[in-house]
């Protein structure tokens, strides 16, 4: 079941690979995922010591949350994957072009999971063909209606 959606990923870059992976998360962070209040359209994903970790993603506290914990909606926040998962996408990420990004946050067994994709970089080019191909598919809809305006 998905929370939240990185549409501008899919915009701005072309997706060869998909991993799910865990984050570490605090008590609030999961109250307010759960009512819908996780933002990460300009987050990104770095890899330090050869550990991933979600920066940029912005998780707002719900008012009730607690006087005595401090809450910072965008603190870097530790993503949990299979160490031969992770050496695979270090040897990845240093090839030129690829990065990693952040596409989903979703429920998987009661647990708040993160799908990545390993991503290259679309040029402008790229962009306006995928504008134009969305485009058509909504024009092909359409006409298929019969609503032709």
């Amino acid at each position: 079941m998905s929370i939240v959606d990185n549409k501008k990923a899919f915009f701005d870059y072309f997706i060869e690979e998909r991993f799910e992976a865990g984050i570490v998360l605090q008590g609030w962070e999961v109250k307010a995922i759960r009512a819908g209040r996780a933002q990460i359209k300009e987050a990104y994903v770095v890899i330090r010591n050869a550990e991933l970790f979600l920066i940029g993603a912005h998780i707002t506290p719900l008012i009730s949350a607690s006087t005595h914990v401090v809450t910072d909606p965008t603190r870097t926040r530790k993503l949990l994957l299979n160490a031969v998962e992770i050496r695979k996408l270090i040897g990845k990420v240093e090839q030129k072009g690829f990065t990693l990004v952040p596409l989903n946050l979703h429920f998987s067994k009661g647990n708040v999971k993160c799908e990545i994709g390993l991503a290259r970089g679309k040029k402008q080019h790229d962009k306006r063909a995928t504008t134009k191909e969305r485009e058509w598919e909504i024009q092909k809809a359409r006409i298929a209606r019969g609503d032709l305006h």
